[in-house]
């Protein structure tokens, strides 16, 4: 275990350690010829939908990390050689990751009796289970030996498809790898002698690079890159400008890293700190009710609600603002606004257990909703942003009439704009019971119950105490890091607290309730916490329990809508009319992380510096920008600084506990530009000439693609290969999201050449490169079993022209120029145009299984769209950017009126019985061989027959017989989706133009 300082450079393993070794070459790696992108997106998926199970989340909020599977992978991928067996290279690579069915059956978990009775046969049923077992509620039969079971678990789970399989499954990196038989199978393709994760990395990378590889990540944020680095062997960087994603990073490394001994401390320590600020608490009586006389016990709260008050404009009544007043759907409690007149204002009245109407009726009571207020007393509604007096004072960017909140103000003031009342508290009252089990044994059973209560008198006066003991407190608790003191700096995401609000501090995004438990959380931590290691382990807690616990979470969420989301539910920080506080007892999910132990079988260097300052030598950089990126990391991460800063600097005096706005690597502008290629020159400069790269980024579109290729070009890089892998949708059925939800891999070298060329070569060389870079795809590619998506070949033709354009230098294209011109928005560099002719010529290549490739020559751009969109429909993909994409490929301008649906998650095509008698015409799609096969195939499904339709053929296809046999072709690949279960929706139109192209064959003049 590693103190919290900066480490010294690991030093490199003396000659005599390092065994002979294979010549060191620069030959292409796995990941640069192919890699299994579709296995890859559902195995990243089914990590992020572990949720709080995942190895390193627990330490605390960070946005955008990627998926320990595919740092894993992509690390892998530039290790493994390309051999000229790219069918055995890729079993390898599954074998490695336990993505094979060997490797599954390794990671199986105990698939449940119901779901084995479902998927086995009507024999095996009869054989295995009770008779009285369903599909809902199965039991084996009793006696049946532990062998059988396991068999059948093994039968099971193997006819499964890949999607099915994850649920029932170990994530790669909670086993210790591949299997005995796979490690042989391994080093027979490799000729290594290893039998771990560990010694292979440590193979690959002296056969490569002389010696074990070195892996840095210059934008490490909440750490993936350099954590999966190290545990499985390399010799690991993370550097960050951000303390934050630094300090996460480091956690990462030592804290989960750090071993079961460590592991056994911070265990400890928390729980010392949670009980002492439990007994604190205790002792205040800040959540205890006066003790039931007859029982005896306390009823505790374990969660405060709060909103805002504002005064009506038009009435002068004083309103409380909530979006809805039913606060807990299942428990059946609502919140009734009580006038009373002689204050002009309301108190509340709490109800249990109402009847659903009432709840109804409570749903659609809310006072404010579309940023306005709605006057229960007068019924009249006005903008929140007239009630700010935005544009008419002299408060922030707004002009507003809000009054600036002071370093000293931990509340409204009583004639703020908006003030601020406690409307609701849930009392949870627990207790024990002895009875008598089914073996008439005594045992001791708890006991809970929760009440939803209006704040009486005594409770207001427990909220006024709260805030004197605050009070007490906060100038030594500020100076000495125990709670924020820190100034909101403006920006995109923390101006509108101020516009908002009128907050002008950190701590003013926390009520007096959340600051004193807060804050004792981290004055007891620097009491309890006797050496670095736990000192962070426990900051990070408090800083999980600030974003769980601030003005900024809202009430009414999860299944039951009766929980409290985190303030960082998205990459914003929304200011809330309504928001809740968490007593101590539901602290203890956000106090506790839920983290593995992992065993660091590399080492690890960690440190809060400027990309453009790295100093360390890497062999491979693996790093995920903000490049395009709409997060606001810089600013959003201040939230958590204001805890942390005083700790870091004494923790880490060599970092700055500054987020260094300034210096952050964002936006899209010229010095965005400058900066990122200064700091991707400066890690072209610290890899070796056989270094490998990869940028990871989301997809967006062609000038995105085109501005990235430039920054790279110019920072002395060229592409290998790119892959796309979704890392935040589910990886099979109704996609979520457009192309936003995939992150791409771009896999680059240094640039080697001097050699110059022309633009019209490079048009030619792209196409050749798109099409081989396609057909290797496609014969790589298993039917049963895909490792490439639609989208897929698509963005192989963005690698591809990537892959010609940043080979060598172009006479016509002047990167430095290029960079720095401003366009029109619908202006087109020359770089952009040829990504979208790549495109082109992918779309043109592609032509869809079971039509004919002369025919489809043949036809129009609008046709090639909709039958191509078919099949890819046909896959199960309704992301509208995916046909958007596909339009562009084809020059599609307009393709709307062949869309049933245009919603970004539902995208599809019109069957023949959605377009009807529409779009029929002498001019584009409505004249095309396509349409009047689709009006033939509505006619019939009208007629029941075939004669209407076959005549509308005759009378309408100029030179009929000419076409004859491509209308058969459409409409035979139209009646192969009767065959699809997902293409439902076409099964009638598909039978019927079966029987359209059975009728047009059977046709003789």
């Amino acid at each position: 275990m590693s103190a919290p300082t900066e480490s010294s450079s690991p030093t490199p393993a003396a000659a005599s350690d390092v065994p002979e070794l294979a010549e060191v070459g620069s030959d292409l790696t796995f990941i640069e010829t192919q890699f299994p992108v579709s296995k890859m997106s559902k195995e990243s998926y089914a990590e992020r939908r572990a949720n709080q199970s995942q190895t390193i989340t627990g330490l605390g909020k960070w946005w955008g990390r990627k998926p320990l599977v595919l740092c894993r992978s992509a690390i892998l991928g530039l290790l493994l050689p390309a051999t000229d067996d790219p069918r055995k290279d890729r079993e390898t690579f599954l074998r490695l990751m336990t993505m094979d069915d060997d490797g599954m059956l390794k990671r199986i978990k105990s698939i449940p009796q119901k779901v084995l009775y479902a998927h086995l046969p009507p024999g095996d049923r009869a054989k295995y289970f009770t008779p009285d077992s369903t599909e809902k509620k199965a039991r084996f039969q009793k006696g049946l030996k532990r062998e059988v079971k396991d068999e059948l678990q093994r039968r099971v789970f193997l006819s499964m498809s890949y999607d099915d399989r994850l649920d029932y499954c170990l994530r790669p990196e909670q086993i210790d790898g591949p299997t005995g038989a796979s490690w042989k199978a391994v080093n027979a393709h490799l000729g290594t002698d290893v039998h771990s994760i560990p010694e292979l990395i440590a193979e690959l990378g002296k056969r490569r690079f002389g010696h074990i590889p070195r892996v840095g990540d210059s934008f490490c944020g909440g750490g993936s890159i350099p954590f999966e680095a190290a545990r499985i062997g390399c010799v690991a960087y993370g550097s960050d400008l951000n303390p934050v994603g630094t300090l996460q990073t480091w956690a990462a490394i030592n804290i989960i890293g750090g071993g079961e001994k460590l592991a056994t401390q911070i265990r400890k320590v928390q729980r010392a700190v949670f009980d002492a600020v439990d007994e604190q608490i205790t002792q205040w009586g800040i959540e205890h009710r006066d003790p039931d006389p007859d029982t005896g016990r306390r009823w505790r709260a374990d969660a405060f609600l709060y909103c805002s008050e504002c005064v009506c404009p038009e009435c002068g009544w004083r309103v409380p603002l909530a979006p809805t007043w039913a606060i807990a759907p299942t428990s059946r409690a609502v919140v009734r606004l009580v006038p009373v007149p002689e204050r002009k204002s309301f108190d509340f009245e709490v109800l249990n257990d109402v009847p659903p109407e009432d709840l109804a009726a409570a749903a659609d009571a809310g006072t404010t909703g579309d940023s306005e207020l709605r006057c229960p007393h007068c019924n009249e509604k006005t903008p929140l942003h007239a009630i700010r007096g935005d544009g008419r004072g002299t408060f922030g960017d707004s002009r507003s009439l809000l009054r600036p909140w002071t370093q000293t103000d931990i509340a409204p003031a009583h004639d703020d704009i908006f003030g601020e009342r406690l409307y609701c508290i849930r009392w949870v009252d627990t207790w024990t019971e002895w009875e008598t089990n089914s073996r008439g044994e005594q045992v001791e059973k708890t006991f809970s119950e929760r009440l939803f209560r209006a704040p009486t008198s005594t409770d207001l006066e427990r909220e006024r105490f709260v805030q004197e003991l605050l009070s007490q407190r906060s100038s030594e608790w500020q100076a000495r890091g125990f709670i924020p003191s820190r100034t909101i700096e403006p920006g995109s995401e923390t101006t509108r607290l101020g516009r908002e609000r009128g907050w002008t501090h950190w701590h003013h995004l926390f009520n007096p309730r959340q600051l004193l438990i807060n804050g004792l959380f981290a004055e007891r931590s620097f009491a309890l916490s006797q050496n670095p290691d736990l000192q962070v382990a426990t900051l990070l807690g408090v800083g999980r329990c600030a974003d769980w616990n601030s003005r900024l979470c809202r009430w009414g969420t999860g299944a039951a809508r009766e929980s409290i989301a985190q303030t960082f539910s998205n990459q914003a920080l929304n200011t809330l009319v309504s928001y809740a506080s968490k007593g101590h007892a539901l602290l203890d999910g956000s106090w506790f992380p839920i983290s593995p132990v992992c065993e660091m079988a590399g080492t690890a260097e960690v440190t809060a510096i400027d990309a453009r300052e790295v100093n360390w030598d890497a062999d491979i950089w693996i790093t995920d920008p903000p490049y395009a990126d709409a997060v606001n990391y810089h600013e959003l991460s201040e939230f958590f600084l204001a805890w942390y800063d005083l700790t870091i600097r004494r923790l880490f005096p060599a970092w700055s506990a500054d987020s260094k706005r300034a210096l952050a690597v964002s936006g899209s502008d010229e010095s965005f530009t400058s900066a990122m290629i200064q700091c991707y020159s400066r890690l072209a400069e610290r890899m070796p000439p056989d270094g490998v790269q990869i940028v990871m980024f989301t997809h967006q579109d062609a000038s995105v693609w085109a501005n990235l290729a430039l920054i790279l070009w110019a920072a002395g890089l060229r592409v290998t290969a790119a892959w796309c892998v979704q890392t935040e949708r589910e990886a099979s059925g109704t996609r979520e999201g457009n192309y936003v939800q995939g992150t791409v891999l771009l896999v680059l070298r240094r640039q080697t050449t001097t050699e110059t060329t022309f633009l019209d070569e490079v048009y030619q060389d792209v196409e050749a490169e798109v099409r081989s870079q396609l057909d290797v795809m496609r014969d790589l590619d298993d039917a049963r079993d895909p490792s490439f998506g639609d989208t897929d070949y698509q963005l192989a033709a963005y690698a591809a022209a990537l892959r010609v354009l940043t080979s060598r230098r172009i006479e016509e294209i002047d990167v430095a120029y290029e960079l720095r011109r401003a366009r029109s928005s619908d202006e087109k560099s020359a770089v952009e145009e040829l990504i979208e002719n790549a495109v082109r010529i992918a779309c043109d290549h592609l032509v869809p299984r079971g039509v004919d490739s002369h025919f489809w020559k043949l036809m129009t751009p609008a046709e090639r769209f909709y039958l191509k969109g078919i099949e890819i429909e046909s896959h199960g993909e309704y992301r509208s950017g995916v046909y958007q994409e596909l339009a562009r490929g084809f020059r599609l301008n307009e393709y709307t009126l062949l869309l049933a649906s245009i919603k970004a998650n539902k995208t599809r095509l019109k069957t023949a019985a959605e377009f009807g008698r529409r779009e029929l015409g002498f001019d584009g799609f409505g004249s095309t061989l396509v349409r009047h096969a689709l009006f033939a195939i509505y006619r019939t499904t009208q007629t029941e027959g075939t004669r209407e339709g076959l005549q509308w053929l005759h009378d309408e296809v100029s030179e009929y017989w000419a076409s004859r046999e491509r209308l058969i072709a459409i409409l035979e690949y139209l009646a192969t989706l009767g065959k699809n279960a997902s293409m439902e929706h076409w099964h009638v139109d598909a039978h019927a133009a079966d029987l359209m192209a059975g009728a047009v064959s059977n046709d003789h003049v």
